[in-house]
């Protein structure tokens, strides 16, 4: 049951669908008052009226992350709506996966995850900075990812980006102490949310998971056959494979139903038996 979620307002960003849409509807089951951002209008409307339906709190705007002005107006319809904007949730993201020999189909893929991935999470940070100090308090929570912790073949421009994401976590953190929490989430590698759509090179994959790459095209393969062994299915079982899009949601979950006084400030969410090794 949550405990702190209650009548938080909790601004979303990518949550027109895939992890983001989940982490909307999950916050505002748990009582807060959620509003969405996506550039995309039909996914995000959908999104919102579902929540409406069910009876709980939400709104939304269409904005584009890259884009200050757009931001700015989305936390303005944040505060007009419901009051106040106390967490921002920067999930927003593509994942342009592509080796530099691959730059000439993938530079304005990775051109578009740096405006994305690190422009967008500046943008998010500075819409809600002056909101949040005249409260009197906030959280931010910024996604990264495990592709971050590590320059990792087939991964240069996105690890980079993620790294920046990391970075900005760390200098928010430092400037904003006893103002502004300051979250920053490593998810490992998820199927299911949408990410996999941005990949360049489907090669570029492997190299997050290094020496173990015939352990996991084995397992990857069994996993889209159906026949994935059951105790790597199991999510009580120690060798369990691969988060779903679930798992992770119910993480960012987690560190927003929170006190205000208790800052889950790094946390990297993964399966225990996965192969991945960063």
């Amino acid at each position: 049951m949550s405990q702190h979620l209650q009548d938080k307002v909790v601004l979303v960003t990518g949550a027109g669908g895939g992890f983001g849409k989940l982490i909307a509807e999950k916050c505002a089951a748990g009582g807060a008052r959620v509003v969405g951002v996506d550039i995309g209008a039909e996914g995000l409307a959908a999104v919102f009226d579902g929540i409406r339906a069910a009876g709980l709190s939400g709104s939304y705007q269409v904005a584009d992350v890259t884009d200050m002005d757009q931001m700015q107006s989305a936390v303005q319809h944040t505060v007009q709506t419901f009051g106040a904007v106390d967490v921002i949730v920067n999930n927003a993201g593509v994942m342009p996966l592509a080796y530099f020999a691959d730059h000439e189909k993938a530079w304005r893929q990775w051109h578009r995850a740096i405006d994305i991935n690190i422009k967008g999470v500046v943008n998010g940070i500075s819409a809600v900075y002056d909101q949040m100090i005249s409260q009197g308090r906030g959280h931010v929570v910024n996604i990264s990812s495990i592709y971050g912790n590590a320059g990792v073949a087939g991964s240069g421009v996105y690890s980079a980006t993620k790294a920046a994401v990391t970075v900005l976590s760390d200098s928010l953190r430092s400037e904003a102490k006893g103002k502004i929490k300051v979250t920053t989430v490593k998810p490992t590698g998820v199927l299911g949310t949408n990410l996999a759509s941005g990949v360049v090179n489907g090669a570029a994959i492997m190299g997050i998971v290094g020496s173990r790459g015939a352990e996991y095209m084995g397992s990857l393969t069994a996993f889209s056959d159906g026949t994935l062994a059951a105790e790597k299915t199991d999510v009580d079982s120690v060798q369990y494979w691969l988060i779903t899009p679930d798992d992770l949601a119910d993480a960012v979950v987690h560190v927003i139903d929170q006190p205000w006084g208790i800052s889950i400030s790094d946390i990297t969410v993964r399966a225990s038996g996965e192969d991945y090794i960063y």
